[in-house]
């Protein structure tokens, strides 16, 4: 008789295979994790799973990096981003970076905290995203993520139509959703013959809907022979919606310089109304306009009100008054000039975004009227010439019951004015 406190040896040899079974599955499920975890296995199925739940087609270049001691960081080269099914790029990137705690990992994006965020060369089309985004279904608020090492982009692109900002570069130090928030932007837009470089420093009292917003820097506007610098300062609440960005109301203002050749025509504006950016246009409506130009400058000083859009085109529709007529405008015949009463105007432009299209003005001053038609960069330097043409380059009529010329009184003048570079 055995001892009861032995086992038998069928009892041992089924404990064996249990053990060798057991120690097999172990063997091969510690295989299968190496496998798993090795970035030309693990990519694939991070980006499969994060397509499927934005319902897109992610895919990058074998060639990846991934590290999972400390904070895990995956790095993908030639990152692409697709509609399933079709050929629209939504976004591709050269280099892409993601660094983020295991916390968010086991959280399944519950958690949204991630370490850093690094993407070199983007190239996004904003007219695809807009596509897609019209598709998803509608959602509760996004959450902001928490950046703890912030973001950088550099040499980005982006492309909408014949509008496109190159060279973009962003770098955002870190994001947290109650606290205090900054980043520097720097890039190009390109929008046919203009060209605006801009270099801007955007905070926020925090990255949420209906915060705080300022934007200081400086950006320029470059037609093909004059330029537009200019130092602004943007303030605001900020609200991101389905419907675009508002800032409700914003307030800007602008200290500029318009350059030609070697003319040089400083001014300041300021703006203020409810602005709109959606579809790649940006609207203020209704708008209060201020302009200012100094005692000795064609630019002209007065107070407007109305509306502005900028997108693929330019809309200006401007109705104020000029409290008198500039110094540097070449003198108005008695008695227009002997009046003191102000001038209101109303201006209309719809062209192309570099001023480079016909603009309608409109002026009074007691019983005269003036209507005219003109390109605003000819009448500029028209302006700012010594000695040159005593007419501006423009299409006009001026009505007046009477006028002092030469000495001689005319009665019931009607002066047209045409030149063949106004269409």
């Amino acid at each position: 008789m055995s001892d009861a406190g032995t086992a038998s040896p069928v009892a041992r040899r089924r404990w064996r295979r249990r053990l060798l079974v057991l120690g097999a599955l172990l063997a091969a499920l510690s295989l299968l994790v190496t496998w798993l975890l090795q970035p030309k296995q693990l990519v694939p199925l991070i980006l499969d799973r994060a397509g499927k739940a934005l319902s897109l087609d992610i895919s990058a270049s074998p060639d990846a990096e991934a590290r999972l001691r400390g904070t895990p960081q995956l790095v993908v080269r030639d990152f692409v981003v697709r509609e399933p099914g079709g050929d629209a790029v939504l976004l591709r990137a050269k280099r892409v970076l993601l660094s983020l705690p295991w916390s968010s990992v086991r959280s399944a994006g519950k958690d949204v905290v991630i370490q850093r965020v690094e993407v070199d060369a983007p190239e996004i089309d904003l007219a695809a995203v807009r596509a897609w985004l019209a598709k998803r279904p509608p959602s509760e608020e996004t959450k902001i993520p928490v950046l703890r090492d912030g973001l950088r982009v550099t040499d980005g692109r982006l492309v909408d139509g014949t509008l496109r900002v190159e060279g973009l570069a962003i770098d955002l130090p870190s994001l947290h959703a109650q606290r205090r928030a900054h980043a520097r932007i720097r890039g190009r837009a390109i929008d046919g013959t203009l060209n605006l470089p801009f270099d801007l420093v955007v905070a926020m009292s925090r990255p949420a809907n209906n915060a705080g917003i300022g934007v200081v820097g400086t950006l320029a506007f470059e037609g093909d022979d004059w330029r537009l610098p200019a130092t602004i300062k943007l303030s605001g609440p900020l609200r991101i919606g389905d419907e675009g960005i508002a800032m409700t109301p914003a307030t800007l203002g602008a200290a500029a310089r318009y350059e030609s050749g070697e003319t040089r025509l400083p001014f300041t504006l300021g703006l203020h109304g409810p602005l709109r950016i959606a579809d790649g246009t940006a609207t203020l409506s209704p708008a209060g306009v201020a302009l200012r130009g100094d005692d000795t400058s064609p630019v002209p000083t007065f107070d407007a009100h109305g509306a502005l859009s900028l997108g693929k085109q330019l809309i200006l529709r401007l109705d104020g008054t000029l409290p008198r007529w500039p110094e540097a405008w070449p003198a108005l015949p008695p008695p227009i000039s002997t009046s003191t009463s102000p001038l209101p105007f109303a201006l209309r432009y719809d062209g192309r975004t570099d001023l480079s299209d016909t603009t309608a003005l409109s002026l009074r001053r007691d019983a005269m009227a003036f209507d005219s038609r003109f390109r605003p960069y000819a009448v500029l330097d028209w302006l700012a010439q010594v000695g040159g043409s005593p007419l501006p380059p423009l299409d006009g009529t001026l009505r007046a019951p009477q006028l002092e010329i030469s000495g001689a009184t005319l009665e019931g003048v009607d002066v047209a004015i045409d030149d063949e570079g106004v269409e």
